[in-house]
């Protein structure tokens, strides 16, 4: 309980800034909840779809691996039923594989989706603390400018102490949603990458196929 009432004290010396920058932080942890699940999906669903492909396309079996990526949700069954779409109208590894870097490119938004917010909300939530600081400091010298010389530097420490509350509030929020940036980043990056590494396993296996 102790605990709880410094908070709560912290959060009441802080000013009117502090609540849109309590704002700021359910919508970065709300976006970042939901990142992370739909990517979690996505690496899920990649793998488990391309473990079904790759005998089919090891045997040749185009069809049935159009058949099974079509139908799939997963954005490594979009690309390649674009690849395996193209390899009907089209013999040239070029082309297919011009085919699935359009569908890459269709795909690549969905996953990247929201994410740069948290970087942006982070940055807000810090100028907001500097400013809830700054308007907490002129309002701390305004106020003591007609009081007693005696009283001034104590109620001057005490307004310097409450306006700091929401700088330190502002960074408390901005740090964690930064790091949450970067993790989302790295794994939409990665998640990115495996995408194209099947693509590429695609692109390999249709040549040995036409090789054999």
């Amino acid at each position: 309980m102790e605990v709880f009432g410094t908070i709560v004290r912290f959060f009441q010396n802080g000013g009117l800034f502090m609540y849109p920058i309590v704002i700021i932080l359910a919508i970065g942890l709300s976006i970042a909840i939901e990142r992370y699940i739909y990517l979690t999906r996505s690496e899920a669903g990649n793998r488990k779809l391309w473990e079904k492909l790759q005998p089919l396309l090891s045997n040749g079996d185009y069809a049935g691996a159009f058949e099974v990526s079509s139908k799939s949700e997963a954005a490594v069954g979009q690309v390649l039923a674009y690849g395996i779409s193209r390899m009907r109208t089209s013999s040239d590894r070029q082309d297919v594989e011009m085919s699935m870097e359009e569908s890459l490119l269709e795909v690549t938004p969905q996953l990247e989706k929201r994410t740069h917010y948290l970087a942006v909300l982070a940055n807000v939530a810090t100028l907001l603390g500097l400013l809830g600081t700054i308007i907490g400091l002129i309002q701390g010298f305004t106020a003591v400018a007609n009081v007693n010389p005696a009283e001034k530097a104590d109620l001057l420490s005490a307004s310097i102490s409450v306006a700091m509350n929401t700088t330190a509030f502002g960074l408390m929020v901005a740090i964690p949603l930064l790091l949450l940036h970067a993790v989302l980043q790295t794994r939409t990056t990665a998640l990115v990458d495996s995408i194209e590494m099947a693509s590429v396993k695609f692109l390999n296996t249709t040549r040995t196929t036409e090789n054999a």
